[in-house]
């Protein structure tokens, strides 16, 4: 216990990740996160409009370039993060995702091919809730190697479900991006997910055993296997810019939300969106909150997104 200090963790930067991805990757990401049949510019690779959705980098903590079959996510897990100083050795069968943020800085190509991608990691620092567990939070930016661009921004952090409790730093308070109270949603959108959604999302390489094996959801005190918080983040991603920004990855800048409560596969995702200012990069700033349709509860609260607005269609 006396080696453990919290503080320590801050500025340490982990091992680099070589990344790739293929085509099909992108396919399969937006066949798994709600992406419709007419957004086919998103799902058919033949397309003259063909684009990768701009989240998907969110899955590079997840894979690494050479990987061919499903990897053991908890050694993975363990061994690309790495031990972080002062930080007691972690259970990854314990590790729920807390808040995710992405800003699009290049958009990345269909295929890492010719390109010498890898990902970059800092953890910001380490902040003790108690009982409840602690919140490790990592810094990333996809660029390639080759040239230096960097493509992507990320800020993620994970929560070690009941590993707190070592009087550590509570972190630093997060801005609040609350709907603007009595005013009428801009817009919503939802989708209806399978009993199979979380099975085909850990196809992306999200293979924690919590998003497929009922009995570690149930130890963990949910009803089951619980559908990956990513998969609900890129859903509410899909209907933001569906709403605003006509599918149009080039019209996507950045997105955020924190995890506010678990879904269960099989039940309706809900996004209500409330339109805001534009910045002076021409981005409109959206605030957004996503439920379970069927029990009103909330599942991604604090959301925020910027998109360039799309033009209306003529209706002639």
């Amino acid at each position: 216990m006396s080696e453990v200090d919290l503080s320590k963790a801050a500025g340490h930067k982990m091992a680099v990740v070589p990344q790739s991805w293929t085509t099909r990757d992108q396919l399969l990401f937006a066949n798994s996160i709600g992406v419709q049949a007419h957004e086919l510019h998103m799902l058919y690779e033949l397309h003259k409009d063909f684009k990768p959705f701009p989240t998907y980098p969110v899955l590079c903590g997840f894979r690494q370039r050479g990987d061919d079959d499903v990897t053991d996510f908890i050694a993975r897990s363990s061994s690309t993060k790495g031990a972080l100083p002062g930080v007691p050795k972690l259970d990854y069968n314990r590790m729920v995702d807390g808040e995710r943020y992405l800003e699009v800085v290049k958009p990345i190509p269909s295929s890492s091919e010719g390109r010498d991608f890898v990902l970059e990691s800092t953890c910001v620092g380490v902040y003790d809730k108690g009982k409840a567990g602690l919140v490790i939070e990592t810094e990333s930016v996809l660029k390639d190697n080759k040239t230096g661009e960097v493509y992507t921004r990320m800020l993620g952090s994970g929560f070690a479900v009941g590993q707190g409790g070592y009087n550590g730093p509570k972190g630093p308070k997060k801005p609040s991006y609350k709907p603007p109270e009595g005013v009428t949603p801009s817009a919503q959108d939802e989708t209806k997910l399978t009993q199979e959604q979380a099975l085909l999302y850990r196809l992306n390489a999200d293979y924690n055993p919590l998003h497929a094996d009922p009995s570690i959801g149930k130890r963990m005190g949910f009803p089951g296997a619980i559908l990956h918080g990513l998969c609900t983040w890129n859903h509410a991603a899909v209907h933001v810019l569906r709403a605003f920004g006509g599918s149009d990855p080039a019209n996507f800048k950045s997105f955020e939300a924190r995890f506010a409560s678990p879904v269960m596969p099989g039940t309706t995702l809900q996004t209500l969106m409330w339109e805001g200012k534009v910045d002076d990069q021409g981005f409109t700033e959206i605030i957004f909150v996503t439920k379970v349709k069927e029990s009103g509860k909330v599942v991604l609260a604090n959301g925020r997104a910027r998109v360039k607005k799309a033009a209306a269609k003529s209706k002639i």
